[in-house]
């Protein structure tokens, strides 16, 4: 599993955690994220996220 992080704000999008709240669930790869999904913090777009190395 990877993660995420948002460049604006620096939240991170964990595939592991998923996001249940938004129905994400645990697990969910990236590329399976909705392609208008978009930041809990910030509200930017998938585009505006980079794969961080853990």
């Amino acid at each position: 599993m990877k993660i995420y992080m948002c460049v604006v704000c620096g939240w991170i999008y964990d595939e592991a955690a998923g996001l249940p709240d938004e129905g994400i669930a645990p697990g969910t790869l990236w590329a399976d994220v909705p392609d208008d999904w978009r930041c809990p913090e910030c509200n930017v777009g998938k585009a505006d996220f980079v794969l961080c190395e853990v």
